[in-house]
């Protein structure tokens, strides 16, 4: 090859580098640009993250953790995606209030598809009788994986307009969760998620609620007018959680004593 030719093949393999060096920064670039634009957390949420006499919250490097009136259940909570996570204190202060404990996961980029397997972090570093995953929206789906592949750590799962898709564990208590007016989740997917469904499933429709308000953090694009407020909707889903989590555990704990 002659000095040209070696010259001018090495600009080419030059330009294409810097070409290539380009497109990496420009995606990845674009990439924070979207993981930037999230749902805030509205002053509701932010005030829930304070102590009080009831409620305990201690922030980790995994997130937060709500220390309320129970000590043996633990909820391992994954929150929707862009959506910042304390925008779910609330529902979490509501459960711990009530007798389980709640972990509030911060995910990186705010996105529970790069944190999957938090919950192994969590299990590991405290020391409940009983455990369970959940999340809201992508969250719940990504502990639903979670579940999928880690069921003997576990006694239940809570999908908050969420669905499974992959088996679970039989042993497993399901809740599945969902707003009447939600128009963002795929309902369809839901139907279609029954077939992986437990001996203890349980799927409950909030009448005039929507997707957005089980967490704090004000209106979701393409989501539908919720006819009930978030504190409304909130509640409903605290109560249904405490009563089949709760009950399930305590009938599970008689039978194996009994047994």
């Amino acid at each position: 090859m002659s000095e040209i030719k070696k010259k001018t093949h090495s600009r080419k393999k030059a330009i294409i580098s810097l070409v290539f060096a380009g497109v990496i920064i420009l995606s990845a670039a674009v990439f924070f640009i979207y993981m930037e634009n999230y749902y805030h957390a509205d002053n509701e949420a932010l005030k829930a993250l304070i102590s009080d006499e009831n409620v305990t919250v201690t922030q980790t490097e995994s997130g937060w953790l709500f220390d309320g009136a129970g000590d043996n259940d633990l909820l391992i909570f994954y929150p929707g995606a862009k959506v910042e996570e304390q925008s779910y204190a609330p529902l979490m202060r509501s459960l711990s209030e009530n007798g389980i404990d709640t972990y509030l996961v911060k995910m990186p980029f705010r996105f529970a598809l790069f944190g999957i397997n938090k919950a192994d972090d969590i299990i590991g570093s405290t020391d409940y009788a009983h455990y369970y995953v959940g999340g809201h929206s992508l969250g719940g789906a990504m502990s639903a994986v979670y579940a999928s592949d880690n069921g003997e750590k576990l006694n239940g799962l809570v999908l908050l307009a969420a669905y499974p898709t992959k088996p679970l564990d039989n042993d497993l208590t399901e809740i599945i969760v969902y707003g009447s007016d939600d128009t963002v989740l795929n309902v369809e997917k839901v139907i279609e998620g029954r077939k992986f469904q437990t001996d203890n499933y349980t799927e409950y429709v909030i009448e005039g609620g929507n997707h957005a308000e089980f967490g704090n953090y004000g209106e979701q694009k393409g989501d539908g007018q919720a006819k009930i407020t978030a504190e409304k909707q909130q509640s409903e889903a605290v109560t249904l959680i405490i009563d089949k989590l709760l009950r399930k555990t305590d009938e599970k704990t008689l039978d194996d004593s009994s047994s």
